[in-house]
């Protein structure tokens, strides 16, 4: 048998993980599928990636077309891609993941080929109470383990908050992101301590009850070292 005999064609899609925090809890963006396959079946955001234009252009207009969400301010990036055979009945198509990350983002629309678009609590995915379309469960796991990663070793956490923020503000993604409580007074000494993690903007927060609190903005540093450790429900 001939190698081209074995090939078969195969087309590339786009899917987006896009998290923010909302109330104090980790969400995902999701849209509810109007087309087959999987009508009505929530999934991640994507779609076929145009002929002329880039995987990053792609997920881009996509994230604009099913939510309505302009995703060039938002912390984008790509970390996986997935393959199996099986994973679209429509045939062979090979998806390239991305993850974006955002302070409080706006109520999503609807479009294309999504019925709506919502803000789901991302714990209701990962512990299997609900079902994604396609294999879109296993690539929000590998992004939840991802951002819950970078949070440990880089200053990427300061993207899911508006600025100026608090240093509990701060806390408060950590938290939500890592699902554990963190020790407020170790936490603040840790972030303080770690160069160009934060700024100090001057500026305290005028609160209706309650004692002022100092705010901050993103400092120069991407990468935290020592890094930010969870599992203890503690900061290392």
């Amino acid at each position: 048998m001939r190698e081209s005999d074995d090939v078969e064609a195969s087309w590339v899609t786009v899917d987006l993980a896009i998290f923010t925090v909302r109330e104090e809890r980790l969400m995902v963006l999701l849209v509810e599928r109007g087309v087959e396959p999987f009508l009505g079946r929530p999934a991640l955001p994507g779609g076929y990636v145009r002929k002329r234009e880039t995987l990053r252009e792609g997920a881009l207009r996509e994230l604009r077309e099913e939510a309505g969400i302009d995703g060039g301010s938002l912390h984008l990036e790509q970390f996986g891609a997935y393959g199996d055979p099986e994973r679209d009945p429509r045939g062979r198509v090979v998806t390239v993941a991305y993850l974006a990350l955002g302070p409080d983002l706006p109520v999503p629309v609807g479009g294309t080929d999504a019925r709506h678009a919502y803000w789901a609590d991302v714990s209701e995915f990962v512990n299997g109470a609900q079902e994604l379309a396609f294999d879109h469960e296993a690539i929000l796991a590998d992004a939840l383990e991802e951002v819950r990663r970078k949070l440990e070793h880089t200053a990427v956490a300061a993207a899911f908050c508006e600025e100026p923020f608090t240093l509990s503000g701060l806390r408060t993604v950590y938290e939500a992101v890592w699902g554990q409580p963190l020790d407020p007074s170790n936490f603040r000494r840790k972030v303080l301590n770690t160069p160009g993690f934060v700024e100090p903007t001057g500026e305290r927060t005028v609160p209706a009850t309650g004692r002022p609190a100092a705010l901050y903005r993103r400092g120069g540093a991407s990468v935290l070292s020592p890094p930010l450790l969870r599992g203890t429900g503690r900061v290392s």
